[in-house]
């Protein structure tokens, strides 16, 4: 989605558009990290176990080497803008590359193909159409795409292989994986899908849809509360349901007819009600989020309600966010939802910066620690937008909590996702215009 069921109303091909994020988390303490649990067998949403392996694989644990960290920029001094590479998309709600040397970029079309940029060129026909699977509108759609570590080292386990977040025709989520077709690097297989995890949505909104690859190998999913507003069935804070969570699975160590495996050290493993494929929970709608190059840190941008847009941040020190109940709908930001309601803040982690929507925005778009070379004092940035208002703001990777983000950039553009190219450097996907735009120095 891009975050929020204001998205576009009126889309430039006269799409319509629209996405929104969610977060939600429960009233106990947040879990601490403990000795690892064997592996549970993943399951479907509907709580149907799927055969798998019984020990976790450490085939997927293995992280990719980090980018080489440049020294942190001037964030004050620094200043940016945006810089055309191409149009003539059809609602881009997502741009980024698959870390395979080939310098392509790839781009969600949200009614449910994938086209790829290369050489500056808008390649004529679609990597991937899957548009007939697809339910599109709104906040539903093609949402999100990952590329697995190893996925162009022939004979590895990500071979070739990538992952999707769709909304189907019924306005579930589903995940799934595809393969590139024989040896057409510039073409996939619609035929070669297979839905590794479907999630009933409750309502239209609030799907999430972001998929990223840790540095642990592991695949990283962002599931909204399931829609409506306010989270009316307590999805953020319930353990027994996959909606408002970040998801963390094993795709690449699966055997056989198992989908996906539940690595061992996922916090909510121990049976019971509690979905063991959980890693964080209590998000309103987690519809963009990222891992930090340099160093593997989570930075979720997640939606607020009415009043209140935050980004996450969770670090090694915190375990990289295993078993964070990060408030929601008990907290809306750094703030007791709903407004006038008391709450215990201690038993949240709290947002790294918020912003209100005073100023026009409404939705967030998460963005990215800036790592590239083109931008010497955005170095170390944690770049972010937001749908509404086309603003770009940015803070300190390394700033406290509590931190007033700056804006960096009034864009003028409907930004339904902020991406990141091979080498480090950031994109922004313009639903409304069609356009991908690289930011540059300004």
């Amino acid at each position: 989605m891009t975050p929020r069921v204001r998205l576009l109303a009126a889309l430039v091909a006269g799409a319509a558009v629209v996405l929104a994020v969610l977060l939600i988390s429960r009233i106990e303490p947040t879990p601490q990290p403990g000795s690892p649990r064997t592996a549970v067998p993943r399951s479907t949403a509907s709580g149907t176990p799927a055969a798998a392996p019984s020990t976790s694989p450490s085939t997927a644990s293995v992280s990719p080497a980090p980018s080489p960290a440049a020294s942190p920029g001037n964030l004050s001094q620094a200043r940016i803008g945006l810089r055309e590479v191409v149009g003539g998309l059809a609602a881009p709600v997502f741009v980024g590359s698959a870390a395979d040397g080939s310098r392509r970029l790839f781009v969600l079309e949200q009614a449910g193909t994938i086209r790829i940029v290369k050489d500056g060129q808008l390649v004529k026909a679609p990597f991937l159409d899957i548009h007939a699977r697809v339910g599109s509108g709104g906040e539903r759609g093609l949402l999100g795409l990952a590329f697995p570590p190893g996925y162009a080292t022939a004979g590895g386990a990500g071979f070739g292989t990538f992952y999707v977040d769709y909304t189907d025709v019924n306005g579930d989520t589903n995940i799934s994986e595809f393969r590139v077709s024989g040896q057409d690097g510039d073409l996939a297989d619609p035929g070669s899908g297979r839905v590794l995890l479907h999630i009933k949505q409750p309502f239209a909104n609030h799907n999430g849809g972001g998929l990223a690859f840790g540095r642990d190998g592991f695949l990283y999913i962002g599931m909204g509360d399931g829609g409506s507003g306010g989270d009316p069935m307590g999805n953020g804070q319930r353990l027994d349901t996959l909606l408002g969570k970040i998801l963390r699975i094993d795709v690449t160590g699966a055997r056989g007819s198992a989908p996906y495996l539940v690595p061992d050290d996922n916090p909510f493993t121990g049976g019971g009600s509690d979905r063991p494929e959980i890693w964080a929970y209590g998000m309103r709608n987690p519809w963009r989020f990222s891992f930090d190059r340099a160093n593997g840190n989570l930075w979720i941008g997640d939606v607020g309600q009415n009043r209140y847009e935050e980004v996450d941040r969770a670090t090694d020190q915190d375990g990289f966010g295993r078993g964070a109940n990060f408030g929601w709908n008990i907290m809306e930001g750094a703030h007791c939802y709903p407004s006038g309601n008391s709450c215990d803040t201690a038993r949240y982690v709290p947002p790294l910066t918020e912003y209100d929507h005073s100023a026009g925005d409404c939705a967030i778009i998460g963005g990215f620690v800036y790592r590239g070379a083109a931008i010497p004092n955005l170095v170390g940035g944690y770049l972010f937008g937001d749908e509404c208002s086309g603003t770009l703001r940015v803070v300190g990777a390394g700033a406290s909590t509590g931190v007033k983000p700056r804006i960096i950039l009034e864009s003028g553009k409907t930004i339904g996702s902020l991406g990141e190219d091979e080498v480090g450097e950031l994109y922004v996907a313009d639903i409304g215009g069609g356009t991908i735009w690289q930011v540059v120095e300004g």
